[in-house]
């Protein structure tokens, strides 16, 4: 049998999570959709609802993306404990809880970079007027 080498990773780990990303990542994401699974339907409907609007939106960073998707689990494990109706933990406007739920989270977002990239585009266009 060979024996394992002193380095923290092996090689054909380290060329596995280049092509496919870090294996605690993918980890953590089995241990989320799990924690889902266990919702009761109405919440597993809803969280799925919100989970996919916000990976359109979200951060692009995996640790960033997976501690927002904890956090959301944890907001719908809590509430479904405590009996909240899923109007009262999203509000009447889903769209604006997501929205609001993302902001809280905003390291990564494609979005937050497009949106200061326009703001130094206009920035130096206007700078250009003087």
């Amino acid at each position: 049998m060979a024996e394992e080498s002193n380095e923290p990773k092996s090689r054909y780990r380290q060329y596995l999570e280049v092509l496919t990303g870090p294996l605690e990542d993918k980890k953590r994401y089995r241990q989320y959709k799990a924690r889902t699974e266990q919702l009761p339907a109405s919440y597993h409907t809803a969280i799925d609802a919100l989970h996919r609007y916000m990976l359109y939106f979200g951060p692009g960073k995996a640790d960033s993306l997976l501690a927002m998707l904890e956090d959301l689990a944890d907001l719908f494990e809590q509430s479904a404990a405590d009996g909240i109706p899923i109007r009262e933990v999203v509000g009447e406007n889903p769209v604006d809880f997501a929205e609001e739920f993302l902001r809280n989270y905003p390291e990564g977002q494609w979005i937050s970079r497009e949106r200061e990239r326009l703001t130094d585009a206009i920035d130096r266009a206007a700078g250009d007027e003087t």
